[in-house]
């Protein structure tokens, strides 16, 4: 395996915080997607390299055994186990000094050839676990859908469940790296971000949302129209409703998660909106009004 730059990659230095790998991989992830570049093999392959570029430097264990191990970084663990070992054989009598240099031999051959053994067997490794940020709108999950996302050169057919949060992560079994020498493969985590274009506020599974209310509804009472997720919703306004005033409509919120057929509730909050540009005619009602009151 050839060495890869992942920091290079990203455009970053090694000093680079996480803040600028996690700005840098947004910027090319939305420079080189395929949705923005139709039929573009060379934007394809620069998007895989940056999504495994983060997939390593976005977590600091990984970051970590990358800086110290370069690309056999994926074997850190294996070879710090082989490493003790040998010292402990070493230390009890049984064996020669083992010296840096000799470690560098044995990680070669015990990750470039056919691996270590163990009785005569190749010891068995699981893959790496991959990570992967899918950017969505809210609207993409009131209702359940599939997606399919390209892992590794690999087209991965997922089904993603209404009612997903936002930053929730989810596991797809055995869609990781390849495991070494017959070991089983890792598994891919999902990190879902949600944007948040409506005019919807998200708690959970319950929706907020103000809308305006004229003054004569509002006085006198009445019914009006609103948008919701599931369409437009009729609603009975009381009379001498008061500024601010806020309703429930049970249901009609946002689905809930693996919870097939339930839904929060929308709160609705009134806000009332004065009449403007008052005629002549208007202004002398009112102002009878006010004398009345």
């Amino acid at each position: 395996m050839d060495y890869i730059d992942y920091y290079k990659i990203l455009g970053l230095s090694k000093s680079a915080t996480e803040k600028d790998i996690k700005n840098a991989y947004r910027k090319l992830a939305r420079k080189y997607h395929p949705d923005l570049n139709p039929n573009d093999k060379e934007a394809e392959r620069k998007f895989k390299e940056v999504n495994e570029a983060n997939e390593v430097l976005s977590h600091a264990e990984n970051r970590k055994k990358y800086d110290q191990y370069g690309k056999d970084w994926k074997h850190a663990e294996q070879f710090e186990k082989a490493k003790q070992q040998q010292q402990q054989r070493t230390y009890q009598g049984g064996g020669q000094s083992f010296n840096e240099g000799d470690f560098s031999d044995f990680f070669s051959s015990m990750f470039g050839g056919a691996g270590p053994r163990q009785g005569g067997q190749s010891v068995r490794f699981r893959g790496q676990d991959f990570h992967a940020e899918l950017h969505l709108n809210l609207k993409d999950v009131y209702t359940t859908h599939k997606r399919t996302l390209t892992v590794n050169d690999k087209n991965i057919r997922i089904t993603i469940p209404a009612g997903v949060a936002n930053g929730q992560e989810i596991k797809i079994k055995g869609h990781g790296g390849p495991g070494i020498n017959g070991g089983p493969s890792g598994d891919l985590y999902i990190k879902f971000l949600i944007d948040n274009h409506t005019t919807f506020k998200r708690v959970k599974g319950d929706l907020y949302t103000t809308i305006d209310l004229d003054l004569y509804t509002a006085l006198l009472g009445g019914d009006i129209t609103i948008e919701t997720f599931d369409g437009k919703v009729k609603i009975k306004v009381k009379p001498e409703t008061q500024n601010n005033t806020k309703v429930k409509l049970k249901g009609k919120g946002f689905p809930l998660y693996k919870k097939e057929g339930e839904f929060g509730d929308l709160y609705v909050t009134y806000q009332l909106k004065l009449p403007t540009a008052l005629t002549d005619k208007e202004k002398e009602l009112f102002a009878e009004l006010a004398k009345l009151r």
